[in-house]
């Protein structure tokens, strides 16, 4: 089921992709071919399949289609289906409270639907920050509400406020710290960053300390790392703008799936014991 979902919402991702940055609604107009302006037919909107059918060429004029399309479909339902069998087997354990008797499995869901918008969107900005070095507030803004939305509901349901006021840190503390660096280094670092950094904050801090903590800094320890890898390379210079959304993104959920494993075994290692 997660990756019918999964495949449908890619195909829609390719449509946000596209239209975001350009400053397009959508919704409307209905997807045509960008060149000969062709409507697409229903037939040719079935995710992957129609691709491979009409062997990534317009019906019409005959112009290539991206094998992107295809891959973010693709991707997104594979995305979809390792993100939900991460939660139903105790990626995310509700917290038992004073409300919850009888209710068990609606914090899971929600959390799931919130784990699952953040793949969703992880996507999608991922690729318009590599295509244009930007993070849209049409896609960054509204994840504060639904992250909250989702999330906080799961808290109400279980009386697991700790990890509402968690979440709440987590916002401030990537938020405040993104905010420090952009303004000491503004050409390494935009608001965009910035206010993403707090909806990843909000996501991680829900999750657990490990998750937050480790997802904060598997993002500098990648983007550094394929930095030092273009310099070393010559595909970049010291004064190359690299878009560091992807790997903030990237960095999140290396901690979402290893965070709270990684920060113990650090705690361990310290002589630290939970």
């Amino acid at each position: 089921m997660c990756a019918v979902v999964g495949l449908v919402v890619g195909s829609f991702l390719n449509v946000v992709i596209y239209r975001v940055p350009a400053g397009l609604s959508i919704v409307s107009p209905p997807s045509a071919c960008p060149r000969c302006g062709a409507s697409i037919l229903r037939r040719d909107n079935i995710p992957v399949v129609s691709w491979a059918l009409l062997r990534g060429k317009c019906r019409d004029c005959r112009t290539r289609i991206s094998v992107r399309y295809p891959f973010v479909e693709t991707g997104t339902a594979i995305f979809f289906v390792v993100v939900a069998v991460y939660v139903w087997t105790g990626g995310y354990s509700a917290q038992a409270g004073p409300d919850s008797a009888g209710a068990s499995w609606i914090p899971a869901v929600l959390v799931l639907l919130a784990v699952l918008y953040l793949a969703a969107v992880s996507i999608a900005l991922a690729l318009i920050d590599l295509d244009t070095h930007r993070l849209p507030n049409r896609i960054v803004l509204p994840s504060y509400l639904v992250g909250a939305g989702l999330l906080g509901s799961a808290s109400i349901v279980t009386g697991d406020y700790a990890s509402l006021i968690r979440a709440g840190i987590g916002l401030a503390f990537l938020w405040a710290l993104y905010l420090v660096m952009a303004l000491a280094y503004p050409g390494g670092m935009g608001f965009g960053d910035v206010k993403l950094a707090g909806v990843l904050g909000l996501f991680l801090g829900y999750l657990g300390w490990g998750p937050l903590v480790v997802g904060a800094f598997a993002a500098f320890l990648l983007g550094g790392v394929f930095a030092i890898g273009l310099l070393a390379t010559r595909r970049a210079n010291r004064k190359s703008g690299i878009p560091f959304g992807p790997w903030m993104l990237a960095g999140a959920w290396v901690g979402i799936f290893w965070g709270n494993q990684l920060w113990n075994s650090y705690l361990s290692f310290i002589g630290i014991t939970q």
